[in-house]
């Protein structure tokens, strides 16, 4: 009788080690700074739709944080971001294909010059 009392104290107390998440703070920190991070190469929810999933998504890890909801909250806080960090590899791919094709032009006409010239 004993062993199952101690099993189930050991069981109770894995449950209750469980149920109290810490506050998931350094995650939080991390995604408002993947956010900051993708609004500054212009990232915005209104062209860019993960821009928008990581707000909503960090919005309501802020109200999983007020209930206390730690578990849901870091959860969420991680969802958005990596949404953050999709968003601004989004617009530097943008960016960069951008100036590839003007690197491409530039190259097209010199080629044509040149060839104007011989």
């Amino acid at each position: 009788m004993s062993i199952r009392l101690l099993f189930a104290a050991v069981a109770f107390a894995a449950l209750a080690g469980c149920a109290t998440d810490p506050a998931p703070n350094e995650q939080f920190r991390l995604t408002e700074q993947a956010l900051e991070q993708a609004k500054a190469v212009g990232a915005t929810a209104d062209d860019v739709p993960e821009m928008k999933l990581a707000e909503d998504k960090f919005n309501r890890a802020k109200g999983n944080m007020t209930d206390q909801s730690f578990k849901n909250a870091r959860m969420r806080a991680e969802q958005a971001e990596l949404d953050a960090r999709l968003a601004e590899a989004k617009v530097l791919t943008a960016k960069s294909e951008e100036q590839l094709n003007v690197l491409n032009t530039r190259i097209a006409r010199l080629r044509k010059q040149l060839g104007d010239a011989q």
